[in-house]
């Protein structure tokens, strides 16, 4: 029977070689015939890799992961734990996709960025750079999350808006806008709510007040 060693610290297993693209299945591992596997990619532990979903280069599928549908692998990339892709969507470089996070539709995932949690990000949304969306964040529509920027807890980033810099969207935040500063979406609101404190008009004086005024002058 052949093995393979699947460098993640548990020797040789049980293994192998895909038909279509001859790369390492783990016999614990499900790949069906559809789906395309490189010569030096992976799929090990428990898994699943079905429909027309390519995994290529020297990209890995572990744990219980789930990639399915037109959904594509590549690059150094690495979905593990609970996490699916599916749809069309993509995930390559050295982009890591954990957790339970799902990556679907047609979005994309690249550079060195990290989707994990319960995250989704979906439509043809996009995440790359050293960005991160975390927690049970969403990044719907066509919305960009790159540079160095966070997206966290049960933050929703849609529309055109793009997160970029070392921009931080968190708690329940609701973003449809551009955000590139260094400062988070909570400061730039506290930031915004002090202006409108600044400018507010004086309150009214009182009739006593006047009066006073009046015997001064």
């Amino acid at each position: 029977m052949p093995t393979h060693n699947f460098q993640d610290g548990q020797g040789s297993v049980l293994a192998h070689q895909h038909p279509n693209g001859g790369g390492w299945v783990a016999d614990t591992a499900s790949v069906d015939e559809t789906a395309y596997v490189g010569s030096n990619a992976q799929v090990f532990d428990n898994a699943q890799v079905y429909g027309d979903a390519w995994v290529c280069d020297n990209a890995r599928i572990r744990s219980n992961a789930r990639v399915h549908g037109n959904a594509q692998i590549c690059g150094d990339a690495m979905v593990f734990d609970n996490a699916q892709v599916y749809g069309n969507a993509q995930v390559y470089s050295r982009a890591w996709v954990f957790g339970s996070a799902q990556i679907y539709g047609d979005a994309q995932v690249y550079g060195h960025a990290m989707v994990r949690g319960d995250a989704w990000v979906s439509g043809t949304s996009q995440v790359y750079g050293d960005a991160q969306v975390e927690g049970n964040a969403w990044v719907t529509g066509s919305a960009q999350i790159y540079g160095y920027a966070e997206v966290s807890d049960n933050a929703r980033v849609h529309g055109n808006s793009r997160v970029h810099g070392y921009a931080k969207v968190c708690g329940d935040a609701r973003v449809s806008e551009d955000i590139g500063s260094d400062q988070s979406f909570k400061e730039r609101l506290e930031k915004s709510l002090e202006v409108r404190n600044d400018t507010k008009p004086p309150e009214p004086k009182s009739a006593l007040s006047r009066i006073l005024e009046d015997d001064l002058v």
